[in-house]
């Protein structure tokens, strides 16, 4: 049998895919001899079902590719990806890329299929294994292809965009603009990103003026309003009940229309009344439509019924509204006709589709029995049968399409209309003989004017050209050569991103940017932190770009969120690299530099063509992204002797690296063979005067990205100047306090690579000795535990061991014991190791057992509760605070 072993989906851009898509581990089981055309009859069966399968080119590159590949002997795994694909079409959708790739294991295959709708890809995902699994092994017996199909169909049909919402998604596709759904059983849009952003709500935009939607809604107020400009309008009287109705009617003189007052979509509308009997049956339904309970008289119109759509204050399109009919054919009885007309496959249930079915109700009775007809009579061939009083889409009605024909008399004056009301896009329903004949000669009045019209009848008209309204939409929202993105920079690699991030960040800000940052701490929106905890995955970037106050976004991305669901948008303007080292390797099919190295270049493949990557020069895993890595390369380094970034300014590159000058180390702008000297890395207050190595190279990361953004220079040097390591810039890095003469280091190292640079750090604070708490992640391999312990064993002269509240899997005490073992294989005495699982504990210990002049380096989980504990300690004992700043450093 086929087994889906897990289920991934990517949302944005992936390891395996450009766009969103599902990824399958599989397990084809006993099938890894048998490719399908190996399988009885299943080439037959499974192209019975799905002819359409003949579109797929697959790797051949043409119509009927794919089957030729099954004739020939392809995997599962790769029937299973174009059956997904496939069935997703069939419910509608536009998909076609995916792949299938083997894995380590034997018969077990990486299946990536593209999707549109989330839950639709996944229906369809499991609906095509059951289905291939029935045609192979007849299991599950009860699987029945219509009926799952339809199951799909269905669930697609209730998630997708509306006709109207859709036409402006597909527009702002179109535009490259970005699309967040933010309500997917709903037609809540929002377009673009940050600052810029605009919601859409069907036709109802973020522009819409809410004191324009309720004069539209009160058909009184309108008419009143329209005629105080001169504008054609029925008589009209407003009334609470039937009595007052006829005494209206009277005065304006019969046949009239009653309405309610505040009503939509054409209920309660009934017209071409002729008398007192008429006004006084209509009148309840009329009124129940009502939220007031009101009614409006007016007088009848005669002539046919348009509704012209204005956008911005232009006419864009027009067409002919036809009441819901039928059309004779001599045989059939009408109520047969109604079911005829209802199986075509365009109509669909409210606005799902393009028309609407025709429901038989009061009113199809009524205007039946007006016309002496019923439902059970057969018309004579191409009678006109109507079912409905007015043409709306919403009760079966159709279109035709009159945009090229209406007269410019008519449309200024709807257009006029749309203004006196002050709707941003409004559905004028104008009544008159002929819509290209001027209405000052022709007659005919304007008897709506509606807010949040709907588009289908424009955009897929029953007869005539389709309008592309969406276009004028998004126009008026994003105006030609107007943003719709905020700048995006994501930053990855191993070690570095936090910092890097936050360095960034504070250079934007200084630069006049509101930014809002994504870290492993939690989520800042101009410098305020809004959410805590690790957020450096594409759900927290999804929701920096859903905050309106941003025009920046700096994110940090790590390899574990890439992994899980993709990036959280699909193009980001500057991807930093900061490097690449063995860190959570073994994890999620990840078992090597290469393959980690593979994950983050997801980041700068995602740049944008007319972006930058800003690269490491310095590693050799980074250095390899160039390759596929997006937009202009930028590289950083600190040898400013590095082949890599010599290379690359001979060719006349960007690059950013580290100088050896006579007033120190300077770090050194390079664009175009010209340099220019940007500020002294001891002028960093995060390096602590050139200590930090670390943060000199996160510094020179930090300070490409900005330039790849042409970034003033002053900017950059004024942030970079201003930059600490204190807890309140950069919480659980590289954090310095000084209790009275007693220096306590607390950071966030997690790695080898980490404790590498923090070791360089220790040896340049040149401490007579130093006592650390350690410890790693469970999720680490047993050889970084390993080589973690041994290398601390060279760095520090005591250690006591902790363990993080989450041991990921590993019985407590286990990390604490193996990282003991490999303290005594570096040579560590076993006198000179203590374990205090408990992370507060144990600090408390290490900082109580410290001589004045040792160093104190706390590796860190909970870094807050571990700074109130240090700051409680320095306050109670009114230590002397240096650095260059008294929040710590």
């Amino acid at each position: 049998m086929l087994e889906v072993r897990t289920t991934t989906v990517y949302r944005g851009p992936s390891v395996w895919a450009r766009m969103p898509a599902i990824h399958y581990v599989l397990d084809i089981g006993e099938l890894e001899e048998r490719p399908s055309n190996a399988v009885p009859g299943f080439y037959e069966h499974l192209t019975e079902l799905i002819p359409s399968l003949y579109d797929h080119r697959c790797s051949v590159g043409r119509a009927g590719g794919f089957l030729q590949r099954m004739r020939e002997g392809t995997w599962m795994g790769h029937v299973l990806e174009h059956v997904a694909l496939e069935i997703q079409n069939l419910a509608g959708a536009d998909v076609g890329r995916g792949k299938t790739r083997s894995t380590t294991e034997r018969g077990v295959y990486n299946v990536i299929f593209q999707y549109d709708q989330e839950d639709v890809g996944l229906a369809a995902g499991q609906m095509a294994v059951r289905m291939l699994n029935h045609l192979i092994y007849g299991e599950p017996s009860d699987f029945e292809y219509e009926a799952e199909l339809e199951s799909v169909i269905l669930l697609a049909e209730r998630l997708a965009y509306g006709p109207s919402t859709g036409a402006i998604v597909q527009e702002a596709n179109r535009r490259g603009i970005p699309v967040l759904r933010l309500d997917p059983q709903r037609s809540l849009v929002q377009l673009g990103h940050g600052k810029y952003q605009k919601c859409i709500w069907a036709t109802v935009t973020s522009a819409t003026a809410n004191i324009a939607v309720d004069v539209a809604k009160n058909k009184e107020l309108t008419n009143r309003l329209l005629l105080e400009v001169g504008i054609p309008v029925p008589r009209s009287m407003v009334v609470t009940s039937a009595d007052g109705a006829v005494q209206a009617a009277r005065r304006i003189g019969y046949p009239v229309v009653i309405k309610p007052l505040d009503g939509n979509h054409g209920r309660g509308v009934f017209i071409n009344l002729a008398d007192e009997d008429e006004v006084r049956e209509f009148f309840p339904s009329a009124r129940s439509e009502s939220r007031d309970r009101t009614v409006i008289v007016e007088s009848f119109i005669e002539g046919r019924d348009y509704r012209i759509l204005v956008v911005n204050n232009e006419v864009v399109a027009v067409s002919e509204r036809v009441p819901a009919h039928v059309t004779g054919d001599g045989e059939h009885t009408i109520g047969e006709l109604i079911q005829i007309e209802n199986s075509d496959p365009r109509r669909g249930v409210g606005h799902e589709k393009i028309l609407t079915r025709i429901t038989v109700d009061s009113q199809t009775m009524e205007v039946l029995e007006r016309d002496n007809r019923s439902l059970d009579d057969v018309p004579e061939k191409s009678a006109f049968v109507q079912l409905k009083l007015t043409g709306n889409m919403s009760t079966g009605g159709t279109s035709i399409d009159r945009t090229d024909e209406i007269h410019p008399d008519n449309m200024e004056i709807a257009r006029q209309a749309a203004m006196v009301v002050g709707l941003d896009i409004a559905g004028i329903d104008f009544i008159t003989t002929d819509i290209a004949e001027s209405v000052r000669t022709s007659g005919g009045a304007i008897c709506e004017v509606n807010a949040g019209p709907g588009f289908r009848m424009h955009t897929n008209p029953t007869e005539g050209h389709p309008r592309h309204v969406g276009r004028a939409v998004v126009d008026m929202l994003f105006a030609r050569g107007k943003p719709s993105r905020v700048p995006i920079v994501a930053v990855t690699g191993t070690n570095g991103k936090t910092t890097t991030s936050r360095m960034i960040a504070h250079i934007m800000k200084a630069a006049g940017y509101r930014v809002g940052l994504t870290t492993t701490d939690g989520i800042y929106i101009d410098g305020t932190q809004i959410l805590s905890g690790d957020m450096s995955g594409p759900g927290s970037a999804r929701m920096v770009l859903k905050n309106p106050a941003i025009d920046y976004a700096v994110f940090e991305t790590a390899r574990g969120g890439i992994l899980r669901s993709g990036l959280g948008y699909d193009r980001c303007n500057i991807a930093v690299v900061t490097n690449i080292a063995s860190d959570h390797l073994g994890l999620r099919g990840v078992n090597s530099l290469s393959e980690l190295a593979r994950v983050k270049a997801v980041v700068p493949q995602s740049a944008l063509r007319d972006g930058a990557s800003v690269l490491n020069a310095d590693n050799e895993w980074v250095v390899e992204m160039e390759g596929s890595a997006r937009g202009e390369i930028i590289y950083f380094s600190m040898d400013e002797g590095n082949p890599v970034i010599q290379d690359h300014i001979r060719q006349k590159g960007k690059a950013v690296l580290l100088r050896q000058t006579p007033t120190g180390e300077m770090i050194t702008v390079v664009e175009n063979r010209r340099e220019t000297s940007l500020v002294l890395a001891s002028q960093i207050p995060a390096t602590f005067e050139g200590r930090a190595r670390v943060n000199i190279a996160n510094a020179l990361a930090a300070t490409a990205a900005a330039v790849a953004d042409d970034i003033q220079l002053d900017y950059i040097r004024q942030a970079l100047r201003t930059f600490s390591s204190s807890f309140f810039q950069t919480p659980g890095r590289f954090n310095l306090i000084d209790l009275g003469g007693q220096r306590v280091v607390m950071d966030y190292c997690h790695n080898v690579a980490g404790l590498e640079a923090l070791g360089d750090f220790v040896s340049r604070m040149e401490a007579p000795r130093s006592i650390a708490v350690i410890s790693i992640p469970g999720d680490r391999s047993d050889e970084d535990m390993r080589m973690f312990g041994e290398l601390a064993a060279r760095t520090f002269d005591r250690i006591i061991i902790r363990e993080d509240d989450n041991t990921r899997g590993r019985p407590a005490g286990e990390i604490a014991g193996r990282l003991k073992d490999a303290l005594l294989v570096g040579g560590m005495a076993e006198s000179l190791i203590e374990i205090e699982l408990d992370e507060l504990e144990a600090s408390r210990r290490a900082v109580d057992s410290s001589e004045k002049d040792e160093l104190v380096v706390l590796l860190v989980d909970k870094p807050t509760k571990i700074w109130e504990m240090l700051t409680n300690r320095r306050t109670s004992s009114a230590p002397r605070v240096t650095g260059q700043s008294q929040n710590g450093v």
